[in-house]
């Protein structure tokens, strides 16, 4: 167990281990406890027109029953945090943040809304649970639940005898299930999805696999590709901004980022050698130009390499070999595509 946002997480489950849990869900399926996630929810008339000069993402794209990836910055443009936010219609919506931010999402968003409009924290009121893997379909339809939702939508089902919130996003590049039950119902609806893993060879998994997982797919971390010093734009995430829009917080500093183009960037680095990159590591040029740091490395199980991401200066490109310091060791990496490896997620 580890501290991660306050909260005491698995890193690895006995019986299994890292390796052991990213290989089950890239292969067949995984199921992981990411309560700690935030929930909250806004409600009342003109809630998806106040959300929507608030959050980055344009609310309108997404129609009722759909979810979408989105961010809440400061004037300055920083991050605050990064969030799902799930369309029940256009004056009830509920949130997903980050564990750690969801108290200052949530005071952000009181301070900000009109009369009439009320913003409610319920991060102990449910649970979060996410089945993924290539069988995460077959695993949940054997619980009786209809899986024939599009990518970044939802749903609302029952699993082990409880009402939940069924949303197919994921985090690990695989088919992916999120399920919000009310916290009292956990750990009946847990135990149905444990059992129905089981049976098809699945894992339970831990943070560890977790954390393997999204880095192969290029996924930011906020705290790592994305803080209140890193800006959307430097992330590379610049597609889960509404540019058309009429504005949002932080608006104006980043569309002048975007027009001038920033001085550093998120990329992705494969190494060449055994070296296994870890964050704040240094990366240079061969000539020895500090370019930036680790922002996210890790050993990948699929590709049995190191790999990392990195805010690097705005001149590097896909295919320049460069060196990290590896704990005064150079060790060679290679700018490339994101995702490392194939994503599946639709």
């Amino acid at each position: 167990m580890a501290d991660f946002g306050g909260w005491s997480m698995p890193i690895e489950y006995p019986g299994g281990g890292v390796l052991a849990e990213h290989a089950a869900v890239r292969e067949r399926v995984g199921l992981f406890d990411v309560s700690h996630l935030g929930k909250a929810s806004v409600v009342g008339v003109g809630a998806l027109e106040f959300l929507n000069t608030v959050f980055t993402n344009d609310l309108h794209r997404i129609g009722d029953g759909s979810a979408q990836y989105t961010l809440l910055c400061t004037p300055e443009g920083g991050v605050i945090d990064d969030l799902i936010a799930y369309r029940n219609s256009p004056d009830d919506l509920f949130l997903v943040p980050n564990a750690s931010n969801t108290t200052d999402v949530v005071a952000v968003l009181q301070s900000l809304a009109p009369a009439g409009i009320t913003v409610t924290n319920l991060h102990n009121d449910y649970a979060v649970l996410a089945v993924q893997g290539p069988l995460a379909a077959q695993v949940l339809q054997s619980l009786g639940v209809k899986t024939d939702i599009d990518y970044m939508a939802f749903s609302h089902v029952q699993i082990g005898g409880a009402k939940v919130i069924l949303c197919r996003t994921g985090y690990t590049g695989e088919l992916g299930y999120e399920i919000l039950p009310q916290t009292v119902d956990a750990s009946a609806v847990w135990d149905a999805l444990a059992s129905a893993i089981e049976a098809v060879g699945g894992l339970v998994c831990g943070l560890g696999a977790r954390d393997t997982l999204r880095t192969e797919m290029g996924y930011p971390l906020h705290g790592h590709e994305l803080s209140l010093e890193i800006t959307p734009v430097q992330a590379s995430a610049s597609w889960a901004i509404g540019w058309t829009k009429s504005g949002f917080i932080g608006s104006e500093v980043l569309r002048a980022e975007k027009l001038n183009k920033p001085e550093v960037r998120s990329v992705a680095l494969k190494s060449l050698d055994r070296g296994i990159p870890r964050g704040h590591m240094q990366v240079k040029t061969t000539s020895g130009e500090v370019l930036g740091e680790v922002t996210s490395g890790t050993f990948s199980p699929t590709l049995k390499t190191g790999i990392a991401l990195a805010l690097l200066a705005s001149s590097v490109k896909v295919g320049d070999q460069l060196i990290i310091d590896v704990r005064g060791r150079e060790s060679h990496v290679e700018v490339v595509k994101l995702p490392f490896v194939p994503s599946h997620v639709r």
